[in-house]
């Protein structure tokens, strides 16, 4: 059996080298892209995980959500970001209102891997959603499961605001990561969630773990490329760091944030939620 590629060798990356490098809990660094040149400049930096995230509603569109974003828009930018990577593994997320059955789950996924050149789709989970990843999984599309803060129920919740706090909120969220590995996901995201909640399902769980604002203990953290390079204006998100400060070019910015995520720099304590 050929050995598995880790970060910095040549050859792309995979569900497999992903399972890989946290197995040997090397860090997963990973960034959003929207765009052909900056997929180009995250891939050359050593980016392992590139996602074209519906985030792009807010800081590529202009709204104050991520709801208006649709499947057209996703798999638009997918497809400029799919010619831009050479190494990276490309997820595209599932938008608003594009998963709610597991027929119309599996269209909107096949377009996103078929048009937009996707590896993996990503779609914002409750146990309700578990049918919808299984549907997925049995028909070979891998599938990262997003739990935390869900930016697009953003309506329903009402606030943002950290998940996971207290014996309660830590035993309900840990029982949907397991649901959710056990329906076939091939990757957890966890926003907005505390520190040792995210620590807790990490242990638990066999399937990499990825971060934003769920502190250090997860297999590899994401942030979006907007708050790393310095273009983000206003106020970060607490679990961001604007990597260009120190006066670092774009590539720069997301070389030092791949080595803070690789030696355990970043998130620093003061970027997670107790």
């Amino acid at each position: 059996m050929a050995e598995q590629k880790t970060s910095g060798e040549a050859g792309p990356v995979t569900v497999a080298t992903l399972r890989s490098m946290a197995e040997a809990g090397r860090k997963i660094a990973c960034l959003t892209a929207y765009d052909a040149s900056f997929a180009a400049l995250v891939d050359e930096a050593g980016t392992d995980l590139v996602l074209v995230g519906d985030s792009l509603g807010m800081v590529v569109q202009g709204h104050t959500t991520t709801v208006p974003v649709t499947v057209d828009d996703i798999v638009y930018h997918a497809s400029m970001v799919a010619r831009g990577l050479k190494r990276a593994f490309l997820v595209a997320d599932m938008p608003f209102a594009s998963f709610a059955t597991p027929d119309q789950a599996l269209a909107s996924a096949a377009r996103l891997m078929q048009q937009g050149g996707a590896q993996m789709v990503k779609l914002e989970g409750q146990l309700g959603q578990a049918g919808i990843v299984e549907r997925l999984a049995m028909s070979d599309i891998p599938v990262c499961a997003h739990l935390g803060l869900r930016p697009q129920s953003i309506h329903k919740m009402g606030a943002y605001r950290v998940h996971g706090k207290g014996a309660e909120a830590s035993d309900r969220l840990l029982a949907d990561a397991l649901k959710f590995q056990e329906a076939g996901a091939d990757l957890l995201l966890l926003e907005c969630v505390s520190s040792a909640a995210a620590a807790r399902i990490t242990q638990a769980v066999e399937v990499p773990v990825i971060g934003i604002g769920a502190g250090p203990a997860v297999d590899g953290q994401i942030l979006v490329l907007y708050d790393v390079i310095g273009v983000t204006r206003g106020r970060l998100p607490r679990f961001a760091r604007n990597f260009a400060a120190e006066g670092r070019a774009p590539d720069e910015a997301v070389r030092a944030y791949v080595e803070a995520v690789r030696d355990g720099s970043y998130p620093a304590p003061e970027h997670g939620f107790a």
